[in-house]
């Protein structure tokens, strides 16, 4: 299917040799007359591109792109004059116009631009349908009153530049909700970049953060830019930041304050623009009280605080979790997508949760692998999930000497051993594999 090029100039003699050379190369042509014609043309026939003449009567160009815009955001317009001037090319770009040509016109640029239109306009589709998905991976799955309230909080603090602090248990969602206020910010399209404050060693935080010469220590062998400078113009997500000893504290207030900030062993200021989102399942301001968190860094941080809910406060979305995880499961595996019965879904459901969403996510996983049958019954769902539930014996009575079959026998044992051990690791096929002196692959093969 060609791409479709509407030209709109109150000139025939343009309009027809645009046409003749457009169609010549491929292209599906219409034409308008005027303005008015033109944004009828774009509602009804849906062009993929727009010349513009500037000058016309009536409605002039640049009224004309400002109308475009509004109901078509994303089609490419390029304005077309024999008046060019400076201001003129100011006006159509401040509206939005994709670039600007002058009569006489060059048929070698004016094939240029509109394949470079175009292509941005893919381009610009692409990252549109990419944002799209990523907003959808990391939505949180849920429609109680907590999570409700949740999407209430994000949506109002996205758009800000403001400091986040965003406070809840271990396995409640945190950082996705970091990614879901980055991705509504201003900021989509540029860095979302984390640093998990817990994980890293203290004496390696300072350079993590803020990037180092080299030289600038024993080790530094190179130059290495830090988490602040790779999050320009983006997101910088201080993942679990009341583990974060007292000293980087004092440095990142200094940075914030300033907007300034220098590698180590650097003598250059680098400037920073960098929205912040912290997090912490730690109570921050008993930490204070302690003196291991500073409380000028903790107002900096909180302007504003969103809590994320334990999965407790909203039971009635675990449905719809365990629904949506197993959808997940059956996407990355060719098998058939598991149900679970309502008995198993109700311990479920009444079961606290102390390692939250996390915890279910990690449990209908390990349900998935190890259950046979395509339906997860009462009997499936394990201790301590399960209180009624025996805990299963390493290798069951019988299961092995009623097989005739030494082949077979062999094959049963192998199997019911490789499936405890799984189920003695969570479900982590790879923490199985490690512990068995095997490969993952032969695992999945084993137990299936």
């Amino acid at each position: 299917m060609y791409p479709a090029v509407l030209i709109v100039d109150d000139e025939t003699t343009i309009i027809e040799s645009l046409e003749g050379i457009l169609s010549d190369d491929g292209f599906e042509v219409m034409h308008a007359f005027n303005g008015y014609e033109a944004l009828k043309k774009i509602e009804t026939e849906s062009p993929d591109i727009v010349l513009l003449d500037i000058w016309m009567p009536g409605i002039d160009g640049i009224e004309t792109l400002k109308e475009i815009k509004k109901t078509a955001p994303n089609l490419p317009v390029v304005m077309i004059t024999g008046h060019g001037t400076i201001e003129s090319a100011v006006d159509a770009t401040k509206s939005g116009a994709y670039d600007f040509l002058e009569k006489p016109l060059s048929i070698d640029k004016v094939m240029v631009t509109i394949n470079n239109a175009l292509n941005f306009r893919k381009l610009e589709e692409e990252n549109i349908y990419l944002r799209k998905k990523t907003i959808e991976k990391n939505s949180i799955t849920g429609t109680s009153p907590a999570v409700q309230k949740l999407y209430g909080e994000i949506m109002s603090a996205a758009p800000s530049d403001a400091s986040i602090l965003i406070t809840g248990e271990n396995g409640t969602g945190k950082e996705m909700v970091a990614r879901t206020i980055h991705q509504f910010s201003l900021r989509p399209e540029k860095p979302f970049i984390i640093i998990n404050c817990a994980a890293i060693p203290e004496e390696n935080l300072d350079s993590e953060l803020f990037g180092h010469e080299k030289g600038a220590f024993e080790k530094a062998s190179s130059k290495n830019k830090g988490k602040f400078e790779l999050a320009s113009e983006g997101t910088l997500f201080l993942d679990e930041i009341g583990d974060m000893n007292i000293n980087t504290q004092a440095k990142i207030l200094r940075a914030l304050e300033s907007k300034t900030f220098q590698r180590i062993g650097g003598g250059r200021t680098l400037h920073m623009d960098v929205r912040l989102i912290a997090s912490s399942n730690k109570d921050l301001e008993k930490e204070i009280k302690a003196g291991t968190f500073r409380q000028d860094l903790y107002f900096r941080l909180n302007v504003i605080p969103i809590h994320v809910p334990p999965l407790r406060d909203r039971k009635e979305d675990i449905p719809m979790l365990v629904d949506t995880f197993l959808e997940k499961l059956r996407k990355h595996s060719s098998g058939k997508k598991k149900t679970i019965s309502e008995k198993a879904l109700k311990l479920l459901v009444d079961y606290e949760w102390q390692g939250n969403v996390r915890e279910l996510k990690n449990l209908v996983e390990r349900l998935s692998i190890m259950v046979d049958s395509d339906r997860i019954g009462v009997e499936d769902i394990p201790q301590p999930y399960n209180p009624e539930c025996n805990p299963p014996e390493l290798i069951k009575k019988n299961l092995f000497l009623d097989e005739d079959d030494l082949g077979l026998a062999k094959k049963r044992f192998e199997k019911e051993f490789i499936r405890q051990k799984v189920s003695r690791e969570g479900g982590n096929l790879a923490s199985a594999a490690k512990k068995l002196g095997t490969s993952v692959k032969y695992i999945k093969k084993a137990i299936s």
